[in-house]
């Protein structure tokens, strides 16, 4: 049986004490071209192989970074994954996933826990920035950045769309369709971004219909959300013929309580969504929505993150991206009104 070389054997071979020997892996501390040159070619004779779990444990790096998300069944996150994974391979970097409810995050053990991992720096995808949060992450000491649902208007480090002109779009595009009641169906109130497509439906609304009243049902970004408050909305205003969606899985989730109500999409009820989900293009009818650079936002966010750790840079000032409309099959086919 092959006998596992340690870093004694190469110390010994070598001539030199372990201590130099560590300092020669773990590249710090001044050593001779000589010792140098010692210790690589016992390394290469011995065919030592360092172990590399220790030494970054020794070291408290792990090329490891943590994306926190709140729901990976929701397609747009693992969209996001994709181009978050990605970057991070091609820096020597592994991506720890974890997918969990909100409520988890505000309590000491889930920060705890995260801490005994040797995480080097945090993608959070969606929270509070509760006491309990703002605690856990200050005790871990590691650089972070927000994105999407979890990142906040004029915070540092924070990538995120410009969700207010999304809205807007979303809002006049239904108006130029001819929907004359229009109706929200928000994410969760505790999330920016929620909050500034709720701003911009209501700045949408007061420009162009400024007499309809507001009718806004808050929902919580899920399919059985989408679906169970399009019932209540057209229950209680049944004249409604335009839906803006916080999100495209609600949007989804909507499609099938129209069809159990027997209401045609976009003939008597014209909807649109807001993320860009590649779900919108395969369901029927295909459905509108405000499309979010996805890939980008993953890219940059991941790219940021990894420089403040590798300490290339201190951080950045809040990245705001742009959004698209995209007009699909359940908001056309009504007939055209005119902005006012």
């Amino acid at each position: 049986m092959k006998k596992n070389v340690t870093i004694r054997d190469v110390a010994r071979e070598s001539g030199l004490s372990i201590a130099t020997v560590s300092r020669y892996l773990n590249g710090k501390g001044y050593l001779s071209e000589q010792s140098e040159k010692k210790i690589k070619d016992v390394m290469e004779r011995l065919d030592y192989k360092p172990n590399e779990v220790a030494r970054s444990l020794s070291n408290r790096k792990t090329n490891t970074i943590a994306l926190i998300i709140p729901d990976i069944t929701n397609p747009f996150f693992p969209e996001l994954v994709v181009a978050i994974e990605g970057v991070a391979r091609r820096r020597g970097y592994s991506l720890f996933l974890i997918n969990t409810e909100e409520e988890l995050l505000h309590s000491n053990g889930f920060w705890r826990s995260l801490e005994s991992r040797f995480i080097d720096g945090l993608i959070l995808g969606s929270f509070e920035f509760t006491g309990e949060v703002l605690k856990g992450m200050e005790n871990m000491k590691l650089p972070f950045v927000r994105i999407d649902r979890g990142a906040g208007d004029n915070e540092d480090n924070s990538f995120g769309v410009d969700n207010t002109e999304g809205a807007k779009l979303a809002v006049e595009h239904l108006i130029e369709v001819g929907c004359k009641k229009i109706a929200h169906i928000s994410g969760p109130s505790t999330y920016p971004s929620s909050l500034e497509r709720v701003k911009g439906y209501r700045e949408a609304m007061e420009n162009y219909l400024p007499l309809q009243e507001e009718c806004i049902y808050e929902g919580d970004f899920s399919l059985e959300s989408g679906q169970k408050l399009t019932k209540e909305l057209l229950n209680k205003h049944k004249d409604c013929d335009g839906i803006f969606f916080g999100n495209d899985l609600m949007a989804i989730g909507a499609l099938k309580a129209l069809k159990l109500m027997n209401i045609r999409v976009p003939q008597e009820i014209a909807i649109i969504g807001f993320d860009g989900i590649q779900l919108t293009e395969m369901v029927d009818p295909e459905i509108s929505t405000i499309e979010q650079p996805i890939h980008e936002l993953g890219k940059l966010a991941t790219t940021q993150l990894i420089n403040m750790i590798e300490k290339k840079n201190e951080g950045s000032d809040y990245v705001k991206l742009d959004v698209h409309l995209i007009k699909r099959e359940s908001t056309l086919g009504k007939h055209p009104g005119t902005l006012l």
